[in-house]
């Protein structure tokens, strides 16, 4: 599989996460070519202040070893706030892929700054997904990134 390939189930998850009412936020972790968690956010559905899409596939990857975790990629469909990259850094994932930061700039130069390589798509449905969220629901995605 490739970079698209896991963009592309990050999607599907953003996806499922608009369909149950949420915000369409989606999130993989892959290690050595298998997805071991996926994610989307569901801080609505849960009534949770943490669950945002990254949040929430590394819960459902369960507990892994810090090995697993410097030999994995994330990969999401928007770039990452400061909770979820403060995620990546405690465990040490390496590299990021994300599906645009058009609509919303998360902490991108603070993973640079730590050796995290990021890779930045401008997918188009990503971008669309967003801002169409955004345009509909503005007191929920300015609820979800604390305005």
């Amino acid at each position: 599989m490739t970079d698209t390939d896991y963009l592309q189930a990050a999607l599907e998850e953003a996806r499922q996460g608009l369909a149950e009412g949420g915000i369409p936020i989606g999130a993989v972790l892959v290690h050595q070519g298998t997805i071991i968690g996926r994610g989307h956010n569901r801080r609505v559905q849960q009534g949770s202040a943490i669950l945002h899409g990254e949040m929430d596939a590394l819960e459902n990857a369960g507990r892994q070893s810090a090995r697993v975790y410097r030999e994995s990629v994330l990969y999401t469909t928007l770039s990452p706030c400061p909770m979820c990259s403060g995620a990546i850094l405690l465990y040490g994932i390496p590299r990021v892929v994300i599906g645009e930061n058009r609509t919303f700039m998360g902490d991108e130069e603070l993973l640079r700054s730590r050796g995290v390589a990021v890779t930045v798509e401008q997918n188009e449905e990503c971008i669309r997904l967003m801002s169409d969220f955004i345009a509909t629901r503005p007191e929920l995605w300015n609820e979800d990134i604390g305005v």
